[in-house]
């Protein structure tokens, strides 16, 4: 969580804690009119503004203005008086209608109108009165200057600070302390630490104040090693810290993630009594949350003799950065009984954790106390309220608020292109993410993370090297997450070229590069690249996790590597005291059963700490398929018709092929009874392939392409030449009641056949070809591409369901392991 930092005024009051109070400017509104001495002291305008300020202090504003405008005598502090209150109301609009109407104004008057547009945000106004201010010949004092800079923190406005700089040496201001502190805190928040630091160094006097300010301004570009070099500098030369100090030096040491150092200081705040005061309390209980010493933070946010809202927010959100999400929701609860104001709750922090755990009824619950409390026109609040409907699927709530947004950056349209991608609807979150760039919005590492995942998933190589490029040319290359997310996309593409190569070109690798490049060698079936990259890994000094251990698995039970598998599996808590998880209980029983080695699989579910799911009985299913194993299939299959919820149809139609390649007709209608009564679909096989930047689907016997009457030229034509190289249909595939010959020429016009032969006649001769499947291949498909490999001579990648196969002068790196 971010703390807020001081403004001006706050910074002011800072300042006048060590000093004596500066002598007010002779135009303030406590000392006595210029012009009611000259026109004779007239008691009933001072009475009757003395009232207005009552009326406004109360806030009846109706009632000041009823005074206001029934006084036979107005002086210029009458008008100032009820300027300031519509001010202070937020009513922007007649305070600008009574500021137009005057004859003569002050410069407190100037300046009253151009803090109200500094303290809601809006610089470009208050720039622009005080422009105005200049040419209407009022000359600005330093309580203007010190007000005006106090609402710049846009980086945008960089050019206007040096301006305002401009004037202030040129009026001679450049030598008042609360000037040069305002001005030095405008160059830091708009990023021009090089004007900043000069400007440091030029000034006469300097305070707490300003190294504050320097300090935060370091904090806030990343250059925290500068900024505790500052601190030590102050210490030395003997400023009294103050508890905007201590809140930048922390967040100066959570840029250097150095406990240590955050210990230290939490010792000198103890030391010098700053301990009592809540903010410095605050930065203290950030800095040991976001150091994922949660423990530590809670016991200090216990012992704390004062907490405010700010607070609560810290704790919950450290608690939620750590997946504790139930210590936040706890929290959450004990904070509604507060007095606290409500506003100040940490409603984007407890929308996020409801699109985690995609718990729509908690993200609709929070977003009615964001509309009662109006922090639902936060910009923050409104980005986790896109990010928690995007996440749990209700994309006409997300498009919504997100079409609402006065200003929709990166963050929102990352959140919705990320939700499209989570919920596997990869299209849309292309296409949102082409409308992103037509708006000009710049994506960051998130941004490319999502769509680089939703171009693997499609398989849509050529994009993907656009988005190489674009990463390359938006500086994120040497992200190291951004890496991996190519490098994951290549190896998903099938390019395990490119895949190596941007891992040899990564500038910096950590466990999830590392992870990325152990993947891809297990999707794509090597093996042994899969245990090389393993042992790379451990041997440049990083430790294995979970993710490391599935692929390993996965690759193991891809190419029938079972003694390794089990070496690995046991190494997991034997060694790296990693204690396996459901999944990895799950590829190790894959393992076993592929291999036949039933009865092993079954001890070792016997051994499992917990219930054998859908997963782990539908992976002992399709073995028992391979290895014709009819009563262990009986057992799984029973195991999983029984249960509540199914993903979807597959345990039947495997238990029904199973049937079916048995010549078990009788159950084969069986099992198509039962999945018909309970009401699940068998999910229809189709296959696709990037031609020309253009995606085209198949299903078997597609008869709609434009171009249908080529493609089935072509399989005819590769059949002949499939049958003079010894090819015989493997008709036990084609699961009908029907006779051998139709079964034969149903195989023929198989999905990934269909599209692999659209790609041999819309591709340059000897160029690879790409086809994804969303379902298994069958065996016979399996035969047949690698002789059409062989007769085209090309490369031809088939990524199914399970994995990549890659066919090649009548081979399949698989090994023809099933």
């Amino acid at each position: 969580m971010t703390l807020q930092r001081p403004n001006a005024f706050q910074k002011l009051a800072a300042l006048r804690a060590f000093q004596s109070p500066p002598k007010l400017p002779i135009h303030a509104e406590t000392y006595i009119d210029a012009r009611i001495v000259k026109t004779g002291f007239n008691p009933n305008t001072c009475r009757s503004n003395f009232k207005i300020k009552n009326a406004l202090e109360r806030g009846d504003l109706s009632q000041a203005r009823g005074l206001f405008d029934q006084m036979p005598h107005k002086n210029t502090v009458s008008t100032n008086i009820m300027i300031s209150g519509y001010v202070k109301a937020g009513n922007f609009s007649n305070a600008r209608e009574l500021f137009d109407s005057m004859v003569e104004r002050t410069a407190v008057t100037w300046t009253i109108l151009i803090g109200g547009y500094s303290q809601c945000n809006k610089f470009w106004e208050a720039f622009k009165l005080f422009a105005e201010m200049l040419r209407w010949g009022t000359e600005p004092d330093y309580v203007t200057f010190a007000t005006l800079l106090s609402g710049c923190s846009d980086t945008e406005t960089s050019n206007e600070v040096v301006q305002v700089h401009a004037h202030i040496i040129k009026l001679g201001y450049d030598s008042t302390l609360m000037v040069c502190n305002s001005l030095l805190d405008s160059y830091c928040k708009t990023f021009r630490l090089d004007l900043a630091c000069r400007l440091f160094e030029a000034m006469p006097t300097r305070d707490s104040i300003s190294f504050n300010a320097l300090i935060t301004g370091y904090s806030k570009d990343k250059l925290n090693g500068e900024a505790i070099e500052l601190f030590v500098k102050m210490q030395n030369l003997g400023y009294k810290p103050s508890e905007f100090t201590f809140a930048a030096v922390l967040c100066a040491g959570v840029g250097l993630d150095n406990i240590a150092f955050g210990q230290q200081v939490h010792g000198f705040v103890v030391k010098t009594n700053f301990v009592w005061n809540v903010f410095v309390s605050n930065a203290l209980l950030d800095f040991y949350s976001k150091h994922e010493f949660v423990v530590e933070a809670r016991k200090f946010f216990d012992e704390m003799p004062e907490v405010d809202g700010v607070s609560y927010n810290v704790i919950i959100a450290g608690y939620a950065w750590n997946g504790q999400q139930r210590e936040s929701l706890h929290l959450f609860r004990e904070l509604q009984f507060t007095k606290f104001d409500r506003r100040q709750f940490p409603l984007a922090t407890m929308l996020s954790i409801a699109a985690v755990s995609l718990n729509l009824e908690m993200g609709r619950q929070i977003h009615s106390q964001a509309i009662v409390t109006s922090a639902d026109l936060e910009i923050l609040v409104a980005n986790a309220l896109v990010d928690m409907y995007a996440k749990c699927g209700r994309f006409q709530e997300a498009n919504r608020i997100f079409s609402s947004l006065a200003h929709r950056s990166t963050v929102p349209w990352t959140a919705m292109i990320s939700g499209y991608v989570q919920k596997g609807l990869h299209g849309e979150g292309l296409e949102l993410f082409n409308e992103m760039r037509r708006e000009n919005v710049s994506a960051d590492q998130a941004t490319f993370a999502s769509i680089l995942r939703a171009t693997a998933n499609l398989a849509l190589l050529s994009l993907g090297k656009q988005l190489h490029s674009y990463i390359i040319r938006s500086g994120f290359m040497s992200n190291v997450f951004c890496g991996s997310a190519l490098l994951d996309m290549y190896s998903k593409c099938g390019s395990m070229k490119y895949a190596l190569q941007t891992f040899q070109e990564m500038h910096k690798r950590n466990p999830v590069s590392w992870n990325a490049l152990i993947s891809a060698y297990a999707q794509n079936g090597d093996a042994k690249g899969t245990l090389t990259s393993f042992k790379q890994m451990v041997q440049s000094g990083f430790e294995p996790d979970s993710v490391s251990f599935l692929s390993v698995l996965s690759a193991c039970s891809h190419c029938g590597f079972v003694e390794e598998g089990l070496r690995y599996f046991n190494s997991m808590y034997g060694i790296y005291k990693i204690v396996p998880r459901r999944e990895h209980y799950a590829s190790m029983i894959d393992i076993l059963c592929r291999s036949g080695r039933f009865e092993e699989a079954e001890k070792l579910m016997d051994q499992m700490p917990f219930e054998p799911d859908e997963i782990i009985w539908s992976s002992i299913l399709n073995s028992c398929r391979i290895h014709k194993n009819q009563e262990m299939a009986m057992k799984a299959a029973d195991q999983l018709f029984n249960m509540v919820e199914l993903r979807d149809a597959a345990p039947y139609v495997n238990m029904s092929n199973i049937y079916a390649a048995a010549g078990e007709w009788d159950s084969v209608g069986k099992v198509k009874k039962a999945m018909r009564e309970r009401g699940v679909k068998k999910v229809p096989a189709y296959s696709w392939v990037e031609i020309k930047h253009k995606i085209h689907v198949f299903t078997a016997n597609d008869k709609t392409h434009p171009q249908v009457g080529e493609i089935m030229r072509k399989i005819d034509e590769l059949m002949k030449q499939m049958e003079k190289e010894g090819y015989k249909p493997d008709t036990t595939c084609a699961l009908h009641n029907v006779d051998e010959e139709i079964k034969a020429e149903s195989l023929k016009y198989h999905s990934e056949r269909l599209a692999i032969a659209f790609a041999l006649i819309s591709s340059p001769e000897g160029s690879p070809i790409l086809v994804m499947k969303n379902l298994r291949a069958c065996t016979d498909c399996h035969a047949a591409i690698k002789l059409i490999s062989k007769i085209v001579k090309r490369e031809i990648t088939v990524r199914d369901s399970s994995r990549f196969h890659h066919f090649r002068d009548g081979f399949c790196s698989c090994g023809d392991y099933w």
